[in-house]
């Protein structure tokens, strides 16, 4: 039997419907604790998967290229050239 007026509590805690006028705040606060971790992990992953390599096919052959550059340039002739290459392949 209920005595007055009000819900279980008296009128006191808000009939248990959240955290009185502050619901709205835990809300945002537990969606971003859900979404932050999220976006977090995929950054992760993106970020993994998009970097270049350490031991890359174009920094491997530094001087091979300048060589090349130079042979274009006409700083040196194809004699030259030929001859460098070879050292520099090992052949």
């Amino acid at each position: 039997m209920m005595y007055g007026w009000g819900n279980m509590m008296g009128g006191w805690g808000n009939g248990g419907y959240g955290f009185g006028g502050y619901s709205w705040i835990s809300m945002i606060m537990m969606m971003a604790m859900m979404i932050i971790p999220l976006i977090s992990g995929i950054w992760i992953i993106l970020y993994l998967f998009r970097r270049k390599p350490l031991n890359n096919f174009e920094n491997q052959n530094t001087a091979l290229n300048i060589l090349r550059e130079r042979y274009a340039r006409g700083e040196i002739d194809s004699v030259e050239f030929q001859s460098k290459k070879r050292d520099l392949e090992g052949k």
